[in-house]
């Protein structure tokens, strides 16, 4: 019996009636969709029951083969297994009952309207679910296209949806994300404070209802920083209550670097600037004050006073260096030689040996062959490496291992020097490169300054990775010589 319920059985209908009752049972059946929807219902024929023959604009208009009764159009029609009957009347339903063979079924006008009812709510169902697919592959597509990582969250704070930037991000099928807590995605970083006071985004938005946004930070597991933005918006419902959140994360990176190196350009300046003045009003006084205690130093005898006067010799040689650093930091770089990386990295590495050894610190040297010529003085590029190396014996204070390394990639010439020290905390990881900031407590903070500098004035740039306990890579990408510019340099 269920069987035979849930058969897909077809339909060929034929319609009877007169002229008043078949033309508005047409219509509304034309009103319940397309020809593909009056296709599937089967009508196949219409007739009149009281044998008054049809009107050429009658059958013109409904768009059926009208007969002059239901015995023609049976006979016209042998395959019709069901016949509607539109008038109502019972003189017509008793002449259909008598008359029709057993394999056709006889629907009432009353029943066929009802069915008709059902049939327009079904046909208008499909079309609001096909519209509403469309839309939801079309908002889709949209927010897959969009490189920022967008989730949906519940109220709880656990993963309703995602879009294709966040999968990617996280590695992960949307199966193992769907359902969990947000924030085991949304990982708070550990020793970063960002640019907020309080509770993260997420916690907060959750905390309170609120929409929040902020700036966040966590280094990757090749060390390298990164910056993201983060807002979180709660969905309010009809009646106001919170029902779900929107989280967006953006990647800031690169924008951040760009606003950094203005700040870093602005700082600069204002060093040229400062340089300036410092030349003329202090280096005259502080030459002044060593020359002075150079002489009481040869006429004074006693050991006390010798003591105090080699004192003041010594901080001002210390400030006379200070000034020194300062002024060949704010002058431009000028470069116009040619040099060979790897002979620089063996002179350097050769000069820093007896350090590397007294600090149980092995040197370890992976230098490419063939490499072309950098775009540099050779002094300048020993300079820097000469402050890498010992940024890094520094970090290793008994002992470890500095990878000194050299390659070529994406038409740059790289000079890599990598420690197993300390490595960098992430809160300070951003300032290491800015003028004057220091964590040993003496010196000038310039050297990490200077090395980037040089490389900005050579076209060059510098890529830093660290990861606290496990060591410090720091890479120079430098530009080489290319052999058309070669030539004309030698025309």
């Amino acid at each position: 019996m269920v069987d035979s319920l849930r058969a897909d059985k077809q339909y060929r209908i034929g319609l009877v009636g007169d002229k008043s009752s078949l033309v508005p049972f047409w219509e509304l059946f034309a009103s319940l969709g397309n020809e593909r929807v009056l296709a599937q219902l089967g009508i196949k024929a219409m007739a009149l029951h009281d044998e008054a023959p049809p009107g050429s604009d009658f059958a013109n208009t409904l768009g059926l083969p009208v007969h002059p009764g239901w015995r023609q159009m049976l006979e016209s029609h042998p395959d019709l297994n069901l016949v509607i009957e539109t008038t109502g009347r019972e003189a017509v339903i008793s002449q259909l009952r008598k008359g029709l063979p057993l394999s056709i079924t006889l629907v009432e006008r009353g029943a066929a309207s009802f069915f008709l009812r059902l049939l327009s709510s079904d046909q208008m169902w499909v079309a609001c679910k096909i519209d509403l697919l469309h839309t939801q592959t079309l908002l889709k597509g949209i927010i897959d296209q969009l490189k920022e990582e967008i989730v949906l969250a519940d109220g709880d704070g656990l993963v309703l949806d995602c879009n294709k930037a966040a999968l990617e991000s996280q590695g992960l099928p949307k199966s193992d994300i769907v359902g969990k807590p947000l924030r085991n995605f949304f990982r708070v970083p550990e020793g970063l404070n960002g640019n907020f006071v309080g509770l993260p985004p997420l916690e907060h938005a959750l905390a309170t209802g609120e929409a929040m946004e902020a700036t966040l930070a966590h280094v990757d597991a090749e060390g390298l920083l990164h910056y993201t933005r983060e807002y979180v918006n709660p969905i309010q419902g009809e009646a106001g209550q919170r029902t779900s959140y929107l989280c967006i994360r953006r990647d800031i990176t690169s924008r951040t670097q760009m606003e950094q190196r203005l700040q870093q350009s602005e700082r600069l300046a204002s060093i040229g600037e400062m340089s300036t003045y410092i030349a003329h009003e202090i280096r005259n006084p502080l030459f002044a004050i060593g020359g002075f205690a150079n002489q009481l130093l040869r006429t004074v005898g006693e050991p006390a006073a010798r003591e105090k006067i080699e004192i003041i010799i010594e901080e001002s040689k210390r400030l006379d260096s200070i000034l020194k650093s300062i002024l060949t930091f704010a002058k431009p770089v000028e470069s116009n030689g040619l040099s060979d990386l790897n002979q620089i990295v063996r002179d350097t590495m050769e000069l820093m040996g007896m350090a590397c050894e007294n600090l149980s610190i092995t040197p370890v040297l992976v230098l490419t062959d063939e490499l072309p010529l950098v775009k540099a003085d050779a002094e300048l590029i020993k300079q820097c490496l000469i402050n890498l190396v010992k940024n890094s014996l520094e970090a290793m204070p008994t002992g470890g291992t500095l990878s000194v390394r050299t390659s070529l990639h994406a038409a740059r010439v790289i000079l890599e020097v990598d420690d197993t020290g300390q490595g960098i905390a992430p809160d300070i990881r951003d300032k290491v490169f800015s003028p004057f900031f220091s964590t040993k407590g003496r010196g000038t903070g310039l050297g990490l300054a200077m090395i980037k500098k040089i490389l900005d004035d050579l076209g060059g740039t510098v890529e830093l990775s660290s990861v606290p306990g496990e060591g410090t890579r720091v890479a120079l990408h430098l530009p080489p010589q290319l052999a058309v510019a070669k030539q004309e340099a030698d025309r």
